[in-house]
């Protein structure tokens, strides 16, 4: 889109299939799953740089302004919804999360064994002290009681022995094998918190460990935000749902892929709806969506049957987004339909695609389920990579100890790379050398918290 705000055309990209060229011999191919021509790759005259035309992608935006664009697209309203403990894993807290009761509620033993109470020797009752049980019988100086961890404590009991411990002869007397101090091996009434106290703020991630904390708390449900709802457009009359390739149509890669990726990152997937190469049902099929955000595959170019631009214009769609220097992936772009609610669009490339997924689908669901971004961080590279001339790369890897090994086939149509990734590394302009630091992305699965969001 140019400053004002009108749509124009993207030429074939030279520079990308010169980068993959040099990077082994890739064949020469657009990010956006164009299937025409290739062209011949020139080299750039002496002394002229990279080559690259100022013209050529004065709409692009840098890869990491368009990942922040995307983490700050405006949130729906925050209307929390009543999640049984069951259901709310992967979701976030929308409010305090606070003690219902003492916990523990009432005196535990912390260790199974026996309860005293006084000095010893002690004479052990006959009868034991289980977990569940209502209040036991008080004990007495000189008296002990067999006890389960988490059973009541008795009145007036002065401390558990564990049963490593103690002892007992045959005339069922205790004694202690070591010293017994005072209240050992017994968890006092609110020794964790009191009724009332807070214990999680708002935007907290519900964790296996926090729905383990509510429901020690005495919570059966949690306020939370919901999670985003994301629907599927999947373009192209190439695509095949089944079988082998045939003539000269290939199989859909993106529409098994896109759905469990999308929930990895939060999102509830509502519907996949497979459109084919036309425009008017994409147009009411964006207009009748109700999904917070909707993500198409293929189309986002400037082709005879590539229809996202046009449509979105034709609906008033405001772009965030028209194109990110990030290869693989350029072609993705990032539009507001109506307030709170989105369209991330893909280019039809498969690994083309997982780049623009990572871009603007990531924070922006990260954003709408109000979870917090992940802690940057960065690795060295084991091996040399090449760089794109003036983009980003994006480049599956494989960590191991504290390196990051690229993969090979990391073209924008290839996923033997991604299938087996970790994460991927963010390359600089111009390549990085082996040993460099660069910044890694995890993939949703392999980050923490994250991987809850399967279920």
């Amino acid at each position: 889109m140019t400053a004002s705000g009108q749509y124009e055309e993207v030429d074939f990209d030279v520079e990308e299939a010169l980068a993959l060229v040099k990077e082994g011999g890739a064949p020469v191919a657009d990010d956006s799953g164009s299937t025409g021509p290739s062209r011949p790759v020139p080299a750039p005259a002496p002394g002229t740089g990279s080559g690259k035309d100022p013209a050529e992608h004065h709409t692009a935006t840098p890869w990491q302004r368009a990942r922040a664009l995307a983490g700050r697209a405006p949130r729906r309203p925050d209307t929390s919804v009543s999640v049984t403990l069951d259901a709310a894993l992967g979701l976030v807290l929308a409010a305090p999360l606070a003690a219902l009761s003492d916990l523990p509620s009432f005196d535990t033993s912390a260790m199974d064994g026996w309860a005293v109470a006084g000095p010893g020797p002690w004479d052990v009752r006959a009868e034991g002290v289980l977990a569940g049980q209502n209040e036991p019988q008080r004990l007495t100086d000189g008296e002990a009681v067999r006890i389960a961890t988490g059973a009541r404590i008795p009145q007036d009991a002065s401390a558990v022995i564990r049963s490593e411990h103690g002892r007992t002869d045959e005339k069922e007397r205790l004694y202690a094998t070591r010293d017994v101090v005072h209240g050992q091996d017994i968890r006092p009434r609110g020794q964790e918190c009191r009724s009332g106290d807070p214990l999680l703020p708002p935007g907290t991630l519900v964790t296996p460990a926090v729905l383990g904390l509510a429901a020690a708390a005495g919570y059966d449900t949690v306020a939370a935000l919901p999670r985003p709802r994301a629907e599927v457009l999947v373009l192209g009359d190439e695509l095949l749902t089944e079988g082998l390739p045939h003539d000269g149509l290939i199989r859909d890669a993106l529409g098994p892929m896109l759905p469990p990726w999308l929930r990895a990152l939060g999102a509830e997937v509502i519907a996949v709806r497979r459109l084919g190469d036309d425009a008017e049902a994409l147009r009411k099929a964006l207009k009748n969506s109700d999904a917070d955000l909707i993500v198409t595959t293929g189309g986002t170019a400037a082709g005879p049957v590539d229809h996202v631009h046009p449509i979105l214009r034709r609906l008033g769609a405001e772009l965030l987004v028209d194109g990110v220097e990030v290869r693989p992936g350029h072609p993705m772009l990032l539009a507001r339909l109506k307030e709170n609610q989105h369209l991330v669009g893909l280019p039809g490339n498969p690994l083309a695609a997982v780049s623009g997924l990572l871009t603007l689908a990531e924070p922006l669901l990260r954003t709408l389920a109000g979870r917090g971004a992940p802690e940057s961080y960065t690795l060295p590279l084991q091996d040399r990579v090449h760089g794109h001339p003036y983009d980003t790369r994006l480049i599956p890897v494989v960590l191991r100890g504290d390196r990051a090994v690229p993969l090979h086939y990391n073209g924008p149509a290839m996923l033997r790379g991604i299938a087996v990734a970790d994460a991927l590394a963010v390359v600089p302009p111009g390549g990085a050398r082996a040993g460099q630091e660069l910044e890694i992305l995890d993939l949703p699965w392999a980050m923490a918290g994250i991987e809850v969001c399967f279920t």
